[in-house]
């Protein structure tokens, strides 16, 4: 096995480069042992069983897939029904100390028989579809890395008085100055968060919770990892005292902290309070910081403390033993970049702009996911006959 470029056929040893439609490989075979033909359906035959893709060229392919190819029914459809087959795979493979599936499974799937003008006009329909998540797919890429350049940007450059990006030090240095984080716009600051705060820090309630029963909602160490927003979902209850909800309370605009992490990342990790359904609680693990208002919006300071831009920064904090860590005092000396209040508006206006185009493609392809999968199963179980669309398009 080779790194791919070099000579022989591409190799997949399982799903793990497995695409939305075609395989993306990362090395290569000399002597292929098993070939996957361009056009048959790769499946996973080990866990995760099910999971297919289109050869869109020869493969040499590992023990973990295997490839079928219809003599029926053209690519797409034929993937289709093998991914309608999954459940009776999944089913199949359970019994096994490890799932997984053999050839004898494959061979006894149930497949329907569509005539081959109906056949044809699904496999249009459900090409057309793949056409449309691929794009859509491909749209959110490109959205993602505009988002991520423009992110940097307006975090170092800022947006002047006429709402455009200030020129780059290197074409205007006049308007910048050196401080403890690089070069910044004359008109910002560079603070500690412990400069900023509006009361101080807290450390979280050191209380066992339980995933059912009454009590507050108690954020934990997952409910602030998913995004730049606090996750109230799959959230623990505990019993807490008014007193106890005084001091360890949480507020709409409250940044959390993570104080340690399995993952060097991980730690010092924040993440922002929002829409706060009902009185709630955190964690020890998880640290409170509650910045001026008046200086600092939350949504730009978890914006700028969640950027690459500021993990080098805090990545000086981080310990290692067991795992990586950081202290509230560590936390209290993270730096962080205070534009104008007025500026700092603007920045957020556009930054959440570019999140709502990306949040709205998301939700378009999410939809055109369910309808291919809906559409899946009405045509190929008859449910839906394609018959008089055949007629209309003769």
């Amino acid at each position: 096995m080779n790194e791919l470029g070099n000579a022989g056929l591409p190799f997949l040893q399982g799903n793990a480069e497995f695409g939305e439609k075609h395989p993306s490989p990362k090395y290569s075979c000399i002597r292929p042992p098993r070939i996957g033909e361009t056009g048959a359906t790769l499946i996973s035959v080990r866990a995760p069983v099910g999971q297919t893709n289109i050869a869109d060229r020869d493969y040499c392919i590992g023990r973990g897939l295997a490839a079928v190819k219809s003599n029926q029914y053209g690519p797409v459809l034929c993937r289709a029904i093998m991914a309608q087959q999954a459940g009776t795979l999944k089913k199949v493979s359970q019994g096994t100390t490890f799932e997984a599936i053999g050839r004898d499974d494959l061979f006894s799937l149930l497949i329907p028989q569509i005539p081959p003008k109906e056949a044809k006009f699904i496999e249009s329909i459900l090409d057309t579809l793949d056409t449309q998540i691929q794009k859509t797919e491909a749209l959110i890429a490109k959205l993602e890395k505009i988002k991520e350049g423009l992110l940097h940007d307006l975090l170092t450059r800022g947006i002047d008085q006429n709402g455009q990006l200030r020129p780059t030090p290197e074409q205007a240095p006049v308007l910048y100055k050196e401080s403890a984080l690089g070069l910044i716009p004359e008109e910002w600051i560079c603070s500690e968060l412990q400069d900023l705060l509006d009361c101080p820090t807290r450390s979280g309630l050191y209380k066992p919770s339980t995933f059912h029963g009454r009590g507050a909602p108690m954020i934990q160490m997952g409910n602030i990892f998913s995004s730049e927003l606090v996750s109230f979902e799959k959230v623990g209850r505990v019993s807490v005292t008014p007193s106890e909800l005084k001091i360890f309370g949480l507020e709409d605009g409250d940044l959390l902290f993570a104080r340690r992490s399995l993952v060097l990342e991980g730690a010092g990790k924040a993440s922002l309070v929002k829409d706060l359904p009902e009185p709630s609680t955190f964690e020890s693990s998880i640290v409170r910081l509650r910045l001026r208002r008046n200086v600092i919006l939350p949504y730009f300071a978890i914006a700028f403390l969640q950027s690459s831009f500021s993990y080098s920064n805090r990545r000086k904090f981080i310990r290692q033993v067991a795992v990586s860590g950081v202290s509230s005092a560590d936390i209290r000396q993270f730096r962080c970049l205070v534009p104008p209040l007025e500026e700092q508006q603007t920045i957020v206006s556009f930054l959440k702009a570019s999140r709502l185009r990306v949040a709205s493609e998301r939700e378009t392809l999410a939809k055109l996911k369910k309808q291919k999968a809906g559409l899946m199963d009405d045509l190929l179980t008859g449910y839906v006959r394609v018959t008089p669309l055949i007629k209309d398009a003769v």
